[in-house]
């Protein structure tokens, strides 16, 4: 089975063209819609669909950054295990506690410019995570990538809980 770069016929780099992505996809999505399957049968309409849901899938994972580096490490056999292996970096655990403290302090005070702030500090790690696992990803070390994304992991639900905060406060 061909993996999500094959599908779209894309170089196996995490440094990704999105415009051609776009195109291939369209272009799968064209060979594979159902108005083209209209006198086909049962079997063919059902093969046809299987296609589009598997390019929507591999759409999604390779255009999102995030999505995109989780896949390429367990593509190249480093399981992320998110779950089991939580070991972080004593800066990283330090800097988690420093936002998580910013974020209470801007909750209970309804800062939304403290929010703002975190929120844009968030913005630059996650970029600055995300160059860093791109460089590692494309030169193939796949295992210390792996290490960033599990970190990204974090930044990422911690996002969503300032996307919350805001949520909350600007009601």
């Amino acid at each position: 089975m061909q993996n999500h770069f094959e599908l779209f016929q894309l170089p196996q780099r995490f440094t990704l063209d999105t415009t051609a992505l776009d195109q291939a996809y369209h272009e799968v999505q064209n060979q594979t819609h159902p108005d083209r399957f209209v006198n086909a049968t049962a079997a063919e309409k059902r093969v046809a669909m299987q296609w589009t849901t598997r390019a929507n899938e591999a759409y999604q994972i390779l255009k999102s950054p995030f999505k995109r580096a989780a896949y390429m490490c367990e593509l190249n056999g480093v399981a992320l295990q998110a779950e089991s292996n939580t070991a972080m970096p004593a800066a990283f655990l330090m800097q988690q506690m420093e936002w998580r403290e910013m974020l209470d302090d801007a909750r209970a005070g309804k800062n939304l410019e403290a929010l703002e702030q975190l929120d844009r500090e968030l913005r630059a790690a996650r970029r600055a995570d995300l160059q860093h696992i791109g460089a590692l990803l494309d030169a193939g070390d796949f295992e210390k990538a792996a290490q960033f994304v599990r970190q990204l992991m974090f930044l990422e639900k911690f996002g969503e809980e300032i996307s919350n905060a805001f949520a909350i406060l600007e009601s």
